[in-house]
């Protein structure tokens, strides 16, 4: 027990430096390009790419881990490399003076496939230390904690930016110290994780399998059908995507402060819920809060039609973190409840193949549709927002093939919905019953 306690407050500092790294760049990287003078289309390919890279190198992880021999040593050494590669992306301004962009997409595609490398043993590690009936309770307690630093992060680093666009007329400097701060975030998150304790994990012949036999199956086992759900989530997702930060910077004019603070009020409210709906989730299962979330995330993209107020778009970030901190943190979590832990690794990396491949066709689709589809309001941005939140709307019923896979209170979305809103506790779902 010491061993994993131990464990957790390593992986907790892992998780601190890597919300270091995120909230210093991944908000920041289309605005990055953009000042790079990147187009539609290619905004939409520095999305895509790196997720089809992602889905294709993740296909190999699980036998990467079982070829290295630990799943440990796999996730710190992804981290690593992903670390390193955050030198070419600052370097390029400095290097090139043709086709920044283009490079941008390359190196970026690499430094995200590479880190994604890490997830599925990183998750499989993790479920062997956290138990199944406290994993919603003990990783919202984590999320919050890693929503602070992000939130913080992400804000110093949109006041970097600001500064050294308005007073100095220099916002390249400003990417250069930002990503330089993801950097070093990464390399500490990668000592971190070779601190980890590993607990041994046999696999067995009959846990291997290849994507192609998962593919085969996917209709017919359950967290296939979960699979195929979340997938068309998230290709109706990054149609529109990619084009937030185009449509808030380029046509808005908004400036570096403002579009932070827009976006980082839905990271902020995903954080700071997660622990809400992840205690909900314990109780009355992760299908559940998946179910009442979907039925609400469709209206998110739809919403950015009727004004471009700015305190109206923060309350949208506010309505849109909500229910993706239940979304986001169910989705998780049913992964570990409903794969044995001899095939978690594999299936973890073929659930994020599948998703990658959907986020990069939904981030390709919306490029290629931003210069066809006829404007709403004026604006073809606003046709892909729409667009985007019509698919999620058609996705959203596909939640009720999905079975529960642990013994939960039943409990209507109505009543859920009233205890999240109301933050009572869970338990109070089931007095008198």
């Amino acid at each position: 027990m010491d061993k994993i306690a131990k464990s957790l407050r390593y992986s907790l500092w892992d998780g601190i430096f890597a919300s270091v790294m995120t909230g210093c760049s991944e908000t920041f990287i289309v605005p990055y390009a953009l000042a790079m003078k990147a187009g539609p289309t290619l905004v939409g390919m520095l999305v895509a790419l790196p997720n089809l890279a992602g889905a294709l190198l993740q296909a190999s992880s699980a036998a990467l881990s079982e070829w290295i021999g630990s799943r440990k040593t796999l996730t710190a050494l992804a981290v690593f490399l992903q670390a390193l590669m955050w030198l070419p992306v600052i370097a390029i301004p400095y290097i090139f003076s043709l086709h920044r962009a283009s490079y941008l997409i390359v190196f970026y595609a690499i430094l995200i496939a590479v880190g994604l490398v890490s997830f599925p043993p990183w998750s499989s590690l993790m479920s062997d230390h956290v138990p199944e009936n406290e994993r919603g309770k003990v990783f919202g307690w984590r999320n919050r904690i890693f929503g602070v630093t992000n939130i913080s992060s992400m804000l110093a680093a949109g006041l970097v930016l600001q500064v050294f666009k308005d007073l100095l007329n220099d916002p390249i400097t400003g990417f250069t110290i930002i990503f330089t701060v993801a950097f070093i975030s990464r390399l500490f998150s990668a000592y971190f994780l070779t601190r980890m304790y590993e607990p041994p994990l046999s696999i067995k012949a009959e846990h291997r399998f290849t994507i192609f036999a998962f593919l085969r199956k996917i209709t017919r086992s359950n967290f296939g059908r979960f699979v195929i759900f979340v997938a068309l989530i998230n290709f109706s997702v990054f149609i529109a995507a990619p084009f937030f930060a185009v449509y808030m910077l380029r046509d808005l004019g908004f400036s570096y402060l403002t579009y932070t603070i827009i976006t980082m009020t839905s990271t902020l409210t995903i954080f700071s819920m997660m622990r809400l709906w992840g205690s909900h989730a314990d109780h009355v299962g992760n299908r559940r809060v998946l179910r009442l979330t979907s039925y609400f995330i469709p209206f998110v993209p739809i919403l950015w039609l009727f004004s471009h107020n700015v305190a109206y778009l923060v309350a949208i970030q506010f309505f849109a973190g909500f229910f993706w901190a239940g979304f986001n943190m169910s989705a998780s979590n049913f992964i570990y409840d409903a794969v044995t832990p001899e095939k978690r690794t594999r299936c973890i990396a073929y659930y994020n193949v599948i998703n990658g491949v959907a986020a990069f066709a939904g981030a390709v689709t919306g490029g290629f549709l931003a210069h066809i589809l006829p404007p709403v309001f004026g604006n073809r941005l606003l046709s892909i927002f729409l667009l985007s939140g019509l698919l999620r709307l058609a996705a959203s019923p596909l939640c009720s093939t999905i079975r529960e896979v642990r013994q939960v209170k039943n409990v209507s979305n109505f009543e859920l919905f009233f205890s999240v809103m109301t933050a009572r506790p869970p338990s109070s779902l089931y007095a008198g019953r």
